[in-house]
């Protein structure tokens, strides 16, 4: 209930410093200290057009170099292809159990007698979908990407659109997808930082989805195959996912994701050129290899805020409560080089007056973090109450106020 006003010089001076009152910068928990320690440039991938490493928790960009170009992302295709059929069997549309038909055109634009990648599923069969992921991103086979494509949307072209329009929510503005398996074709690009995203919502959004790109082998029939991704036998590394890709045009690419702890961090590199198939292979491999034990090595992540919780109050004109509580709808995560994390700035940007009514939710203001006056963050500050319009006398004594501030 809003405290009653009786006298007005009684209360005088409090009406004025409350107003005029700045918003207390809140102060982040502090964790366990650790010795700072020099953080050396970033490890650039042997022969990368585009890399990036990118903090799991957070989406920071660590260390990259054009990541916003746009290239071709070869097989790294079929993670929006995974994104978009799990998003898809989480409304309700299809089933991990369905039968899947491979079609011709499945079995003769993804099989064995092209150049690219398959999983050697027969013309006709009728095969579990889950099989189906499994064998994509094990195998890398274009024959389930389309089959998947045709039974979630008809046909590849309208899942093609279902793949844009996803890929538009998780915040991919610079790709296109005209395919569900990423050969060359006209339109069809991506970046290094949008791959990164996409990587980090499957994992985020779908973490059993995302449990398939660490299988290391499966059969089909009577083959047995192995996952292309050989970094996921490297004992220690955390490594669990994600996907490769190699076209003649997209050169050899390779999107990677390694836990340790509680802590993840996501890398790319695209457009390594290799006579030799074993040099290109070595090559994407070490190159987000050295990315990852670069970030796990020089960086730490800590969460600053709660997400609900409240970080800061901030005065309310002409309302049914003093003041509201202010705070942020999602946990605010952070990476900082290691040891720095006391030396991190938080600030608030709020409004100077804020007049009632306030739904809860709505945005008030922003919070920054910096560090070395750089922005390493930015989220909107919400009200985590609703406030009310006072009555006719509370409103009128606040106008009051403001008038008398003002003058």
């Amino acid at each position: 209930m809003r405290f009653p006003r009786l006298m007005f010089a009684a209360f005088a001076a409090v009406a004025v410093t409350a107003a005029i009152a700045q918003v207390p910068v809140p102060q982040p928990g502090a964790p366990a200290a650790s010795a700072s320690v020099p953080v050396p440039p970033a490890p650039v991938p042997v022969g990368a057009k585009a890399w990036l490493l990118m903090d799991y928790g957070t989406g920071q960009v660590l260390a990259g170099e054009n990541y916003d170009e746009r290239r071709e992302p070869a097989s790294i295709t079929k993670v929006m292809t995974a994104y978009v059929a799990a998003a898809e069997m989480k409304a309700g549309k299809i089933k991990p159990d369905d039968l899947v038909t491979i079609s011709e055109r499945a079995w003769r634009e993804g099989g064995a007698g092209t150049d690219g990648s398959f999983s050697g599923f027969e013309l006709n069969s009728r095969v579990k979908l889950s099989e189906l992921e499994k064998g994509m991103a094990v195998q890398s086979g274009n024959d389930a990407a389309i089959a998947i494509a045709e039974h979630v949307a008809g046909s590849q072209e309208a899942f093609a659109a279902l793949m844009n329009s996803y890929a538009q929510r998780i915040g991919m503005k610079n790709s296109h997808f005209v395919n569900a398996h990423g050969l060359s074709a006209e339109g069809h690009y991506s970046t290094a930082y949008d791959l990164a995203l996409l990587g980090r919502a499957l994992i985020r959004d779908f973490p059993q989805t995302y449990a398939y790109n660490s299988i290391k082998e499966m059969t089909v029939g009577t083959i047995p195959q192995h996952n292309r991704n050989t970094l996921l036998w490297r004992e220690g590394s955390g490594i669990d996912g994600i996907k490769t890709g190699h076209t003649g045009n997209a050169g050899y690419c390779l999107l990677a994701s390694a836990k340790r702890g509680e802590q993840r961090f996501v890398s790319i590199v695209m457009g390594i050129e290799s006579k030799s198939q074993a040099e290109g292979f070595r090559l994407r491999e070490t190159g987000n290899l050295n990315l990852l034990e670069w970030g796990f090595r020089f960086f730490e992540s800590h969460q600053l805020y709660a997400g609900g919780a409240k970080i800061a109050t901030q005065k309310v004109w002409k309302g049914s409560e003093e003041q509201v509580n202010l705070g942020l709808a999602q946990p605010l995560q952070i990476a900082v080089p290691r040891g720095r994390y006391n030396e991190l700035k938080p600030a608030m940007d709020v409004p100077k007056t804020l007049i009632a009514p306030i739904k809860k939710g709505q945005a008030i203001g922003k919070m920054r973090v910096s560090l070395d006056g750089k922005v390493l963050a930015e989220r909107p500050l919400i009200a985590l109450d609703a406030v009310e319009e006072a009555g006719f006398f509370g409103r009128l004594w606040d106008e009051f106020w403001l008038w008398w501030e003002s003058d």
